[in-house]
């Protein structure tokens, strides 16, 4: 058997988990959904959110993983054997997030690439928002199956360098970490910052940003949408629900502060949305465009109106490109860590859970992984990895969480977490009615509240999403529907095998949480409490 790796340091294990948390959903989503909620509204509902359930998950995450020293499932398993599946569904939605996600950080690849054309489209926002199109050949609908060459290799790029990043496991991924966790991007970010403020107009966007405006929820009646994308946005971004912070924390030392760490982890996370927030809002401002011109779509804020605002930034050309470089570096700086994180999670569960060789895991993961991949390069790919995208993330992740929660809280004891969580802090620690308040009854019940309205929402469409763009009811079953049944099977079939591999001697049953050291500490929060 392989003697488990440990992160080299702390700030390595700080920095890669940032790296992992902080990604595209932080530069791209977050301002989007602020411009939508009202600026300041949307902010200060998004740090309630990471404060009362952001940090409270994310160090449960951490803890489990460092007590079990598991992946997803035998970490689940390790806390009830009938709870494993909640492992394997973790596991097997990153694995299919992993497949698009690669394809997003091509797509960043590709622009950063051509991004000198920026050059020729001075005051031409039309012309710079047809890029994209342009290099991805895409039809915006299901119908296309041609490979645009440029993208192929992009995508082979792309996965050499989520694959150079992980193939030896934490040692890789904290040399890497040291550079793109934070350094990077955030020296990416303040540049465009500083670049935006000094524009005219830049500091009109930062009052937007910063201001509440109410009015524009009220007007428009968005009161329960604001509370319900504020907590998805929090959720998305800490890559939580993903397999991926347990992964992480089954490599941490044991004298690791996980209630400090996870703390750090959640404020950096949260800083780097505020200042992806304050680039996009003054540049777009500085151009003479406005919250209306902006998106809470991802991808349309990133690739096509993000561009109009690059081509009309000065009235030279280079300048324009090197901003533009710039702009899509920093994508990629933010989505190389997400990328090689997810498919960490993914091949820690399988190498973990059936004794098998990391490393070997992780390339036959890969190499899997870029083969479907080819599918969402073609000129129907951006069509397919919106449904998706869509279902991975506002159906199956949301589930996930649910359960998780309700494995912890209600299945198991949270007090048995809570006291890893706080193990080896002395100042700082995570209050018990806090921490077991949002993992028994905060968190699950946003969780199933925010399931129910998109079910709602996606029944009063006909069960179709992306009705309104023309994806047809069998595109929603394949790339939808039937990825869920998988994702929520998956435990069971992986059980099968494991129990086959079992009865040969191949693997053993697995480790139960030992909790000697934690019923003194549970009966006094419990006194506490109660």
């Amino acid at each position: 058997m392989e003697k488990r790796e440990v992160w080299s340091s702390r700030i390595t294990f700080i920095l890669a988990a940032i790296g992992s948390a902080v990604g595209l959903g932080n530069a791209w989503r977050f301002p989007g959904l602020a411009a939508k909620y009202g600026g300041g509204a949307f902010l200060l509902a998004y740090g309630i959110a990471m404060f009362v359930l952001g940090i409270p998950m994310l160090s449960m995450e951490i803890a489990i993983g460092r007590k079990t020293r598991q992946g997803a499932p035998g970490a689940f398993r390790s806390i009830n054997k009938k709870t494993e599946f909640v492992g394997w569904a973790a596991t097997t939605n990153a694995f299919a997030i992993q497949i698009y996600y690669a394809v997003v950080f091509a797509w960043v690849i590709a622009m950063a690439a051509f991004s000198f054309k920026f050059a020729g489209m001075v005051g031409n926002p039309k012309a710079a928002s047809s890029l994209f199109g342009e290099i991805t050949k895409t039809s915006w609908t299901i119908q296309g199956a041609g490979i645009p060459l440029a993208m192929a290799l992009c995508l082979a790029v792309a996965w050499l360098l989520i694959y150079a990043c992980i193939r030896k496991g934490t040692v890789s991924v904290g040399k890497v970490a040291k550079y793109t966790g934070l350094t990077l991007p955030l020296l990416f970010l303040i540049i465009m910052a500083i670049k935006g403020i000094s524009m005219p107009g830049g500091t009109d966007g930062l009052a937007k940003l910063f201001l509440p405006d109410f009015a524009v929820i009220s007007a428009n009646d968005l009161w329960s949408n604001l509370i319900i994308d504020a907590i998805g946005q929090v959720f998305y971004s800490l890559s939580i629900m993903m397999a991926i912070m347990i992964a992480y924390g089954s490599y941490l030392k044991e004298e690791t502060n996980v209630a400090k760490d996870a703390t750090i982890i959640a404020l950096a996370d949260f800083g780097i949305s505020v200042l992806s927030g304050i680039v996009m809002f003054t540049t777009m401002y500085g151009v003479g465009m406005t919250t209306n011109d902006m998106s809470a779509s991802g991808i349309a804020t990133a690739f096509i109106i993000f561009p109009q605002a690059i081509a009309n930034l000065t009235s030279t050309g280079w300048i324009n490109a090197l901003f533009g470089m710039i702009f899509y570096l920093c994508l990629a700086s933010l989505a190389v860590d997400s990328a090689f994180s997810i498919v960490e999670g993914v091949s820690t569960a399988i190498a973990d859970r059936f004794k098998m060789n990391r490393r070997k895991a992780t390339k036959r993961i890969c190499i899997i992984s870029a083969f479907f991949s080819i599918i969402f390069i073609t000129n129907s790919g951006v069509a397919w990895l919106d449904i998706l995208d869509n279902w991975t993330n506002q159906y199956n992740m949301i589930i996930i969480g649910a359960l998780e929660c309700i494995v912890v809280g209600w299945v198991f004891k949270p007090y048995k977490v809570l006291s890893e969580v706080n193990r080896n802090t002395k100042s700082y620690k995570i209050p018990s009615g806090w921490f077991i308040g949002s993992i028994k009854f905060i968190a699950p019940g946003a969780l199933i509240a925010f399931c129910i309205w998109n079910f709602y929402s996606l029944f009063a469409n006909g069960g179709v999403y992306g009705a309104d763009s023309g994806y047809p009811l069998w595109s929603n079953i394949l790339a939808g529907w039937a990825v869920t049944v998988l994702v929520f099977v998956s435990g069971f079939i992986a059980k099968a095998v494991i129990k086959s591999r079992t009865d040969k001697g191949l693997i053993d049953e697995g480790t139960e949480w030992t909790d000697e050291q934690d019923i003194k500490i549970g009966n006094d929060i419990s006194q506490n409490i109660l």
